[in-house]
């Protein structure tokens, strides 16, 4: 495989390493978390990641992936705006670059997704698929067709923004958190573990954490099971602080950079680096 390949799935699978992770707590019983309402972010709300690559005793910064909300309205309707942006560096950019955008509108009232928007770019490759989701009739009809969804369904951005306000002190450690959610015409009913509560030294700084795990299907890049290890902040903000996870080869790290206009103080913050 080439170096340039190998980049690009680097960040992408870290992108999608950060949006399966945190997403994966969405829906611990479908039915009670069905119509949750929002306590843990609002409008103008950023938050920056670093994606690194691991081989041996080499950690490399391979490119950033930035979330932003926004309230807004569609279909007259009021809805958070949700995007999350993922590119190299630009020292990577003269032989390989991956700009990849995610959208999202969520219901506010529900928090449920109403539209989804991927546009890829890596390396002259480009993509896109857009979804409107149907709850009612309990379809996702995308660029390719119309698809048969089950009852509470997030798409891989909104599900993040969903999971961020599930209450953790119902869980102890050991305990599976069940979603689904729905992405590139296909649902994926997986779970996540709820680990337990540690404090963890980041490249931001010292941080109490919720630790979790999420079962892996296994692939090219990732392998089966539940390898992959994501922290979350200890107080109403539920940001991930770091992910880690083992690939085909090496490992990658997903760092919080950078954070604006939260809705709730970073209690869960000890000591900035």
């Amino acid at each position: 495989m080439k170096f340039e390949q190998i980049m690009n799935r680097i960040l992408y699978k870290g992108l999608v390493i950060l949006m399966l992770m945190v997403t994966a707590t969405a829906q611990a019983q479908p039915n009670e978390f069905c119509g949750i309402k929002n306590r843990s972010f609002k409008n103008g709300e950023k938050v920056v990641f670093k994606v690194y690559y691991n081989m041996g005793m080499i950690w490399a910064g391979a490119g950033t992936a930035t979330f932003t909300t926004q309230l807004t309205t569609y279909n007259n309707k009021p809805v958070y705006y949700v995007k999350g942006v993922g590119k190299t560096y630009s020292s990577y950019e003269w032989f390989y670059k991956v700009y990849d955008v995610y959208e999202s509108y969520i219901d506010t009232g529900n928090l449920m997704p109403i539209k989804f928007l991927r546009d890829v770019n890596e390396g002259g490759f480009k993509f896109k698929n857009n979804v409107t989701f149907n709850h009612q009739r309990n379809q996702a009809i995308s660029t390719n067709g119309v698809f048969n969804i089950p009852d509470c369904v997030q798409d891989v951005l909104s599900t993040i923004y969903y999971a961020r306000n599930i209450d953790y002190s119902k869980y102890k450690p050991g305990d599976k958190i069940p979603f689904n959610m729905f992405l590139d015409d296909q649902v994926y009913s997986l779970y996540i573990r709820y680990v337990g509560k540690e404090v963890i030294k980041t490249r931001y700084g010292t941080f109490k954490t919720i630790k979790i795990a999420p079962l892996l299907i296994e692939g090219t890049m990732f392998k089966g099971g539940e390898n992959m290890a994501v922290w979350v902040t200890d107080d109403e903000n539920h940001i991930p602080v770091r992910i880690d996870s083992p690939i085909a080869i090496g490992s990658i790290k997903v760092d919080l950079m950078e954070y604006q206009n939260l809705r709730h103080p970073m209690s869960a913050l000890l000591k900035k680096r």
